[in-house]
């Protein structure tokens, strides 16, 4: 649960920190420290509490890009006739003063929350709150596409790409890279280690680590670590038996079990980890 806590904590801590190093040079240094302030108390202000990962990069996302809020800080700044960190005659004007010598007390409003007649704004958060219903869930692949758009805006990848995944989930992700390896060197004659073939010692401590996670339900759980054994055994059982034709008889069975059951072991393992990937990317996905 610590863990958590941490992933959700360091997820605003990142994006406050890409704001204010956007802000940097831009911004004078004590209109970038009200700015990362005020952002900060934003982003706890939409948060309300949550230290759900992924309750957090949706509010994030909804906040945009980092670089668009400094660029809408440096905008309203102007038109109140402040100058700002870019400005060679900003000198040295008080914290957060603008033209008058108000101090900027507000952060401007956050991604949609203006734009648009009454109406638009009203059918864009009843179809927002469908999709942070789950709605969306029912397009196929929708986790893989916002990894393959991890440069896109975070408002189009619900916040989270591969890249993001990685950082957030280290232990999961060398949890299927393992069970990749696995996979990948059940060719190989490689020697037994004690009584165990390599493929299925690395097999063992990728799916233990499958299994302790948090991230993932006991549904993916099963289905992660436990597709490569089923390809293994009933599919080795249902192809070899297929293969022996008209050679009946317990030893050709036998053969053409040990002949396809390796293939199938590598065919469920690839399933099992596309299977946990796309969970570990779909945003909206349960996590128990």
């Amino acid at each position: 649960m610590l863990d958590v806590i941490e992933r959700a904590d360091q997820l605003v801590l990142n994006y406050v920190s890409k704001a204010a190093d956007a802000a940097h040079g831009v911004l004078r240094a004590d209109q970038r420290l009200d700015f990362v302030k005020r952002l900060r108390a934003r982003i706890e202000a939409e948060r309300r509490g949550s230290q759900n990962a992924r309750d957090v990069s949706k509010v994030l996302a909804r906040f945009g890009d980092p670089v668009a809020l400094v660029e809408r800080e440096v905008r309203r700044l102007a038109d109140t006739g402040a100058s700002t960190g870019s400005d060679p005659s900003a000198g040295g004007r008080a914290s957060g003063s603008t033209g008058g010598g108000a101090s900027t007390l507000r952060f401007p409003a956050i991604v949609d929350d203006r734009d648009g007649p009454p109406g638009v704004r009203a059918y864009r958060k009843i179809a927002q709150e469908r999709l942070d219903r789950g709605a969306g869930r029912g397009l196929p692949f929708v986790g893989l596409r916002r990894a393959a758009m991890s440069s896109a805006n975070p408002m189009a990848t619900g916040g989270r790409d591969a890249r993001t995944v990685v950082k957030e989930h280290p232990r999961d992700t060398s949890a299927m890279v393992m069970l990749v390896v696995a996979a990948l060197l059940v060719p190989f004659d490689l020697p037994l280690l004690a009584i165990f073939p390599v493929p299925l010692v690395v097999w063992a401590a990728g799916a233990a680590i499958v299994l302790l996670s948090e991230t993932w339900n006991v549904r993916d759980k099963a289905v992660g670590a436990g597709a490569p054994l089923l390809g293994y055994t009933v599919g080795g059982v249902l192809i070899g038996g297929l293969r022996m034709g008209a050679q009946p008889g317990l030893e050709a069975f036998l053969t053409q079990f040990y002949a396809v059951s390796g293939t199938m072991f590598m065919i469920g393992t690839g399933l099992g980890v596309v299977w946990l990937a796309y969970r570990l990317l779909d945003a909206d996905g349960p996590v128990s």
